[in-house]
């Protein structure tokens, strides 16, 4: 599963070390690790993971949190994907505003402008229903699916 997983967040424009990174966190059971359990899991040194790990928390994929005895775990869990979602779509929509700062520049009668709001319409629509599907979806994550005599989660 792991080096599956971090091919497909590879795939996805997330660093090598980012994408292993976050598939460790994701396919422990608790969530979350240490700095010095991540380094010791992926066999990388310390400073490949400060470096994967400030990357992925700037980008919301995971976030910072302090254990009882006062160390820095790294965590992902189920409103972190969620928020990282909407900070998808919200960075959709500053391209879309960018695009119509664009047509601004151009002038509204150019064909390169209507290219620019065009693309402006479009990427609008998909982050408004992507923030749309999000909310809808966002108690799936905070569910536990029911499993099927085969061990898989049985999707409604």
């Amino acid at each position: 599963m792991g080096p599956k997983f971090t091919t497909l967040l590879m795939g996805q424009g997330l660093p090598k070390m980012m994408s292993r990174v976050l598939t460790c966190l994701y396919t422990t059971d608790a969530g979350s690790l240490t700095a010095s359990e991540l380094v010791r899991h992926l066999q990388v040194s310390p400073a490949s993971v400060s470096k994967a790990v400030a990357f992925l928390e700037s980008q919301g994929l995971i976030r910072r949190e302090r254990d009882e005895g006062r160390r820095e775990r790294y965590a992902v869990d189920d409103d972190v994907f969620y928020q990282s979602m909407i900070a998808s779509a919200r960075s959709s929509a500053q391209l879309a505003e960018t695009a119509r700062q664009g047509v601004g520049v151009l002038g509204p009668d150019t064909p390169a402008a209507t290219r620019l709001e065009n693309i402006a319409r479009f990427v609008d629509f998909v982050a408004e229903s992507l923030i749309r599907a999000a909310e809808q979806a966002r108690e799936v994550l905070h569910t536990k699916p029911e499993t099927t005599s085969g061990g898989t989660g049985d999707r409604a």
